[in-house]
């Protein structure tokens, strides 16, 4: 076990990349013309344009984005446990795009996968030969019945989710609960999520801080799970469920939550006996998560699956589109069974880009993605356990009898808190 700062530095200069590993030796150019239009310039969408630009020569390559704030998600848990201030996950989205490639600054409003275009908002038409869908996610809050983005930080509600700004209103509201004591209410929605993990890991938060301050006599903390189990990987279901009954927290199952009070600070959760109330003094609220409307209401997403949520219907071990051959999905938006975290995209952007590289060059490629997707669960400030897995739920860690996956170890901690941005950073720019 590692047990010192020279250790730990050690394993990061030795590629420490555990959430984002290495990437291939750089391969000789592909020289093309080909007209390749990314939508979406978050994480994915700009990992893919960086790679794209280093792998092909002469290719024209167009990333449709209307955000002008790049915004390093994975930070927002650390804002909203007021380590880190909002500005930490926020910089400017040409900072990190290839300069030879175009940016329009507006959204998509339009695809047609049979067409090969993509309609702008401002009613720009861009054909394109290959096209790479990086859009993220919609956070719906409009689903949770008298939820809006006004009430994040008043009345015990915040939503470490829903941005920078919102993850430190929601760590003033944490700071006061835990002061103080009451009710904390902890959820998480009924469709697939980015990040699983951050619903699990802000109740560990906040259970610290009541512990630090004294007040966890004063508190209960209530976890309501959508379905009957606390994470979809067994063997770590159950290691989080023996911490949150040492932790003494009360775990209810099968609760989605549907609505929300906050003048009587009361959520009302769907169950299987029908509807309950349960009333909270501080709750983070996670809306369900959908594809954005733009991807909805094309021919992109499952007909047969996931039907309420949109997300791209693509092979999960090429990322290309099942119907559409010219179009790839990563990030968020692809429907696969595994893979909404930064990690699962660093793994995903380099076989989609190879993927399309032997596509370009009429010729097969070995590459595929098995799933790999990585949560540091923090389970206090100061210890975290690094869990890796892939779509067989078999742990996948990157050093095994180093680093022990379900053990709550200050190395694990490091590697959240420091060793990831600069890998997040690199990976943006194509370089891990």
């Amino acid at each position: 076990m590692l047990t010192n700062r020279r250790q730990f530095l050690g394993l990061s200069a030795a590629g420490a990349t555990v959430l984002l590993p290495g990437s291939p030796a750089r391969a000789e150019k592909l020289p093309t013309k080909a007209r390749i239009v990314i939508l979406g310039a978050g994480a994915a969408g700009t990992a893919m344009a960086n790679r794209l630009a280093q792998r092909l020569d002469g290719a024209k390559i167009t990333i449709i984005d209307a955000r002008k704030q790049h915004l390093y998600q994975p930070g927002f848990t650390l804002i909203a446990a007021g380590l880190k201030p909002a500005g930490y996950s926020v910089s400017a989205t040409s900072d990190w795009l290839p300069s030879d490639i175009e940016w329009i600054s507006e959204a998509a409003a339009e695809i047609d996968p049979t067409a090969r275009k993509v309609v702008t908002t401002d009613g720009k038409a861009v054909d394109y030969d290959y096209l790479v869908v990086a859009t993220g996610l919609k956070l719906d809050f409009d689903a949770i019945e008298g939820m809006s983005l006004d009430l994040i930080g008043k009345d015990g509600i915040g939503s470490v989710y829903a941005g920078p700004d919102y993850a430190a209103k929601t760590w003033t509201a944490m700071d006061r609960f835990t002061e103080t004591g009451g009710v904390g209410l902890f959820t998480r929605p009924a469709t697939e999520m980015k990040c699983a993990g951050a619903p699990l890991k802000y109740t560990f938060l906040t259970d610290d801080y009541a512990r630090k301050k004294g007040t966890r006599g004063k508190s209960e903390i209530i976890y309501a799970a959508n379905n009957k189990t606390l994470f979809g990987v067994p063997i770590v279901n159950e290691k989080v469920r023996m911490l949150y009954e040492d932790r003494g927290f009360n775990t209810v199952y099968d609760h989605v939550m549907k609505a929300i009070d906050p003048g009587r600070k009361i959520a009302t959760f769907a169950t299987p006996e029908g509807d309950t109330e349960i009333g909270f003094d501080f709750t983070n609220v996670i809306p369900p998560m959908r594809a954005p409307d733009v991807i909805r209401d094309s021919a992109l997403p499952w007909a047969d699956k996931w039907t309420d949520q949109g997300w791209v219907e693509v092979d999960q071990y090429t990322m290309r589109h099942r119907r559409f051959p010219e179009v790839f999905a990563v990030g968020d938006v692809a429907g696969v069974p595994k893979g909404k975290t930064a990690a699962s995209v660093k793994w995903q952007v380099p076989v989609a880009v190879e993927q399309l590289v032997a596509q370009i060059d009429g010729r097969e490629s070995a590459e595929t993605y098995n799933g790999y997707t990585s949560c540091p669960l923090i389970t206090q400030v100061g210890k975290a356990m690094l869990i890796e897995f892939d779509y067989k739920n078999n742990l996948t860690p990157s050093f095994p009898g180093i680093i022990a996956p379900l053990e709550e170890l200050w190395i694990s901690w490091l590697m959240k808190e420091i060793a990831l941005k600069p890998t997040y950073n690199a990976m943006l720019r194509g370089r891990a």
